[in-house]
């Protein structure tokens, strides 16, 4: 019997072992190709406007404006109004598409978030820059502004610099210059190793020498946004004793504060137990286990627990949240904003992961502007 059952521990716990590393390798997998899962069943023409009919799915039901990212090139925005089709399409009206674009039935396409392509789109004049990182060069977007005033755009883990242009419009508002930043590994910025992410425990580096850019331009004040994985990295910079006067706020879209209750909910996302996350963290936090992934050193990932650290933070922000989100639960800000409620502003949106913006964008922009005006004119 003490035989069967250590051979049956040991099955177990192999098992156990097997699906921890292959959550952190999911976590961690370098960029692949977007999926192109929708198919435009129809192009409608009426009242001087195109709609798309497009399959009935949770995204493309939900309140606010998004964008369609096409397999053959191009992308559409799209309205707020849902038109029904029958229980199994929607459509929605096209407002806005990539020069010379015209969609087709028959399409594939991807549903996003990311509504503007470039800075161009969302009507902002730029410039192209690259940010030189200890690991290369980095491109990125310069808005002008106020030399003396810099906002730092950052992306999250699997997006694109051009996710966080929704909220270039409310820094260049407010006149501050804005530099939108791609770093190692996110498919822009330099291609290092295996091309994994390290969960922004690296990537801070490369925003951190766009601070350096920025204040050999004249920054005296520079206010961090960081979006999902890039509030992360935002967080690391913003408790960084030589920023400590330099950064003077930070607004979190969808924040990651804790990844081991990000993992957690991703298990369950995916149809797995919660607790299954636990089988992930010494595979990305324990060196040798790490380089079995093909990390290129272990993640210390407690180091980033900002609601066990939220009296070590000095640094005010504001957090723009789902209480729909899935992915970075939306309790872990709240309970960041209980402890730290002279610093933290937490404002709640109807919205999946990201989607804030894009559930209200109005709504959005009013409270950021309001939050940045009120805090830099102290």
């Amino acid at each position: 019997m003490a035989a069967s059952l250590s051979v049956a521990a040991a099955i177990l716990g192999a098992g156990g072992a097997a699906l921890g590393w292959g959550i952190a390798r999911k976590l961690t997998a370098p960029i692949g190709p977007r999926d192109f899962d929708l198919t435009v069943h129809g192009v409608e023409q009426a009242d001087g406007q195109s709609r798309l009919v497009l399959d009935r799915t949770q995204g493309t039901e939900a309140q606010g404006v998004y964008n369609l990212w096409f397999e053959r090139g191009g992308w559409v925005q799209l309205g707020s109004e849902v038109d029904d089709r029958g229980p199994r399409c929607i459509a929605r009206t096209i407002t806005g598409a990539s020069d010379g674009f015209t969609p087709r039935a028959g399409d594939l396409a991807s549903w996003s978030g990311i509504y503007y392509a470039s800075p161009a789109d969302a009507g902002l004049e730029h410039r192209d820059n690259v940010i030189v990182t200890p690991v290369g060069h980095a491109p990125a977007w310069r808005i002008d502004g106020d030399l003396s005033t810099w906002a730092i755009h950052v992306h999250g883990l699997g997006s694109s610099r051009a996710g966080t242009i929704r909220g270039v419009q409310v820094a260049t508002e407010l006149g501050f210059t804005s530099l939108v930043v791609s770093y190692r590994n996110d498919g822009e910025g330099s291609l290092l190793g295996n091309g994994r992410s390290t969960l922004g425990v690296t990537e801070v580096e490369d925003v951190d020498a766009a601070i350096g850019y920025a204040i050999r331009r004249g920054a005296d004040r520079i206010v961090l946004f960081g979006w999902s994985m890039g509030a992360a990295i935002a967080l690391q910079l913003a408790h960084r004793a030589e920023y400590r006067e330099l950064i003077v706020g930070l607004v979190l879209d969808s924040p990651v504060l804790n990844w081991r209750s990000v993992i957690h909910a991703n298990c369950k996302r995916a149809g797995l137990p919660s607790s299954a996350g636990a089988l992930a963290m010494p595979w990305l936090m324990k060196g040798p286990l790490a380089r079995m992934v093909g990390l290129p050193t272990a993640l210390p990932l407690e180091d980033f627990n900002w609601v066990k650290m939220a009296h070590e933070l000095t640094v005010p922000m504001l957090i723009l949240h789902g209480t729909c989100d899935n992915s970075v639960p939306f309790a872990t800000s709240k309970r960041l904003r209980d402890q730290r409620p002279e610093l933290v502003s937490l404002d709640a949106f109807d919205a999946g992961h990201t989607l804030n913006w894009n559930t209200d964008n109005e709504r959005w922009h009013a409270t950021a502007a309001n939050w940045l005006g009120q805090r830099l004119d102290r």
